[in-house]
């Protein structure tokens, strides 16, 4: 096994597999992460980005291929290994912030923590050092309605970094925010990512946001480029 942060390996993936309107999504895809690096996933609506994240990200399974996290073979494995490998070294980010309303900032960055086995104090301090890191220590008992929607996405970064993953997904992480806002953003994740030494793997339409990656894979037709 490889020391790559993230090893996708020929991945197939069809929708409706033998049925009439089968659609091949995935075909032989194959890319890797290294350490530390930060690479833009590029692709028009519809061509299996989301796809592709969610089986890096074991969200999904493969009609064949092979996914490795960290050098560890992750396909194919039980249910419970992928679960444990997806808590402990991946981090997830999708367009829309998916905050608990009823919670605070703080609250939604312990939360994965406390599920984790993190202790309670332990937990807190964690998320209120990584809210700092965004800006964001004057927000910290600020639930998701009181924060702006750049405010919001910044403790969805956090949340996602809560449980110290190596490998960070972001499908469009700041697609419902204004161009200005969305800079703004954007610059922050990528400061707090490369702070921590993850590497990302993010999804966008945004060929600006794109060229400020270390590399930029574009997905046509089922296959990366």
């Amino acid at each position: 096994m490889s020391n790559l942060a993230l090893k996708l390996t020929d991945i197939h993936r069809t929708f409706n597999k033998g049925k009439p309107n089968e659609v091949l999504v995935l075909d032989g895809v194959s890319m890797t992460l290294d350490p530390g690096e930060v690479v833009a996933l590029v692709a028009p609506s519809g061509a299996g980005k989301s796809t592709l994240l969610h089986i890096a990200g074991l969200l999904d399974t493969v009609d064949s291929g092979t996914i490795e996290i960290g050098g560890k073979l992750a396909s194919g494995q039980s249910d419970r290994k992928r679960t444990r490998m997806r808590r402990n070294s991946i981090g997830f980010i999708y367009q829309f912030h998916h905050l608990l309303p009823e919670f605070s900032a703080v609250e939604n960055i312990t939360l994965p923590q406390r599920a984790a086995g993190v202790p309670k104090a332990e937990a807190q301090d964690r998320a209120n050092d990584l809210l700092d890191k965004v800006g964001l220590s004057h927000r910290l008992t600020h639930r998701p309605g009181e924060l702006s929607g750049g405010e919001q996405q910044r403790v969805a970064f956090c949340r996602a970094l809560a449980n110290g993953p190596s490998v960070l997904l972001a499908d469009e992480p700041t697609g419902n925010l204004d161009p200005e806002t969305s800079d703004r953003v954007f610059e922050t994740l990528l400061d707090l990512v490369r702070e921590t030494g993850l590497s990302a793997l993010i999804a966008t339409h945004n060929l600006d946001l794109a060229a400020r990656m270390d590399r930029v894979l574009t997905l046509s037709q089922g296959r990366l480029e």
